[in-house]
C-alpha cells in the first residue's frame, strides 16, 4: 500500500541507522513510535552526505566505522515492521548505494520488508525515469525534495512524481536546526498547494514544540531529523529514553497525536 497519513500534523522521525549501533537504532525506533512518531525515515549511512549538515554528517561517520550498509538498513527496517504494523517506514538515501545494491534489488528487499516509501536526497527528478518505474513496480511511494528555488514548472514535476507526501525543504542549504523558520518555508507550502493535493511534509530545522505547533498550522507531516540525531549524540548510554522523551516534548506543541500507515 502507499505512505499514508491520516492526521494532521504527522511527525516523521528520521535516524541515521547504525548510530551508535543497530541494536539501539532499533530501540531508539520503536521508542520514537511510542512516544507519537507517525512516520520513521531510515537514513542510510553515506561517505559523501552533501545534503546533511554536521550533525548527520558525524552520525554517518559513526555508523560507517561500524560497517553499516543498505542491506542492514533493510534488515532493521523488517524487524521495526514486525514490532510496528501501522507506521510508515521510509527509507532515506543517496543514489549510490543503492544503485550499489542494484535498482531492482533494492526495491524487491524493501518491499519485502515493509518499507513503505523512499527517499533518494541527490536524485533529480528529471532523471528518475527508471527509478520510478521501478518504484511503481514494487509499489514503493517515491519521495521528492522540494525547495524554495524551484521554479513553478519544477515543483509541478515533483509533485507529480511524488507519492504518499511532497517533502519540503524550509530552506536552502544542508539540514540542521534553527531558530527561527524562514518565512520562505510558509511560502512554499502554499506554492505546492496549488499543484498538489498530496499531503506536503516540512523538514530541515524544526527543533522545539513552538516550531513543530507553528509548521503544524500549514504543513500536513513534520520530519524532525538533526534535533533527534543530536539528542541521540547527547545522550550515549540512554539513547532511546532521550528520543522518546524529545519526541513526547515536541508533541506537546504539536495537539492529538495522529497515526498513520503504509
Amino acid at each position: 500500500m502507499p505512505l499514508t497519513f491520516h492526521k494532521k500534523p504527522a511527525l516523521v522521525a528520521y535516524v541515521t541507522c547504525g548510530d551508535p549501533d543497530l541494536a539501539a537504532t532499533r530501540a531508539i525506533v520503536l521508542a520514537a513510535i511510542d512516544a507519537g512518531a507517525d512516520g520513521i525515515e531510515l537514513g542510510v549511512p553515506f561517505s559523501d552526505p552533501v545534503a546533511d549538515g554536521p550533525v548527520i554528517q558525524r552520525a554517518s561517520e559513526r555508523a560507517l566505522k561500524h560497517g553499516t550498509c543498505l542491506a542492514q538498513v533493510l534488515t532493521l527496517a523488517a524487524e521495526i515492521r514486525q514490532r510496528a504494523q501501522s507506521t510508515g517506514l521510509i527509507v532515506f538515501s543517496y543514489l549510490n548505494p543503492i544503485l550499489r545494491m542494484g535498482l531492482g534489488k533494492f526495491s524487491k528487499v524493501a518491499r519485502a520488508a515493509g518499507v513503505d516509501g523512499v527517499l533518494v536526497t541527490d536524485l533529480p527528478v528529471e532523471e528518475a525515469g527508471e527509478y520510478l518505474r521501478t518504484m511503481k513496480e514494487h509499489d514503493l511511494s517515491p519521495v521528492f525534495l522540494a525547495a524554495p528555488t524551484s521554479p513553478d514548472e519544477r515543483l509541478r514535476r515533483i509533485a507529480a512524481a511524488s507519492q504518499g507526501f511532497v517533502y519540503a525543504v524550509s530552506r536552502t542549504g544542508v539540514t540542521g536546526q534553527r531558530q527561527q523558520l524562514a518565512e520562505d518555508a510558509r511560502k512554499l507550502v502554499k506554492r505546492l498547494r496549488r499543484v498538489t493535493k498530496l499531503p506536503i511534509a516540512l523538514g530541515f530545522g524544526i527543533s522545539t514544540p513552538d516550531q513543530f505547533a507553528e509548521v503544524g498550522e500549514f504543513a500536513d507531516v513534520i520530519v524532525v531529523g538533526s534535533a533527534i540525531v543530536e539528542t541521540i549524540e547527547r545522550n550515549r548510554g540512554r539513547e532511546a529514553g532521550a528520543v522518546g522523551e524529545f519526541v513526547k516534548h515536541l508533541r506537546m506543541g504539536g495537539g492529538q497525536l495522529s497515526a498513520a500507515s503504509g
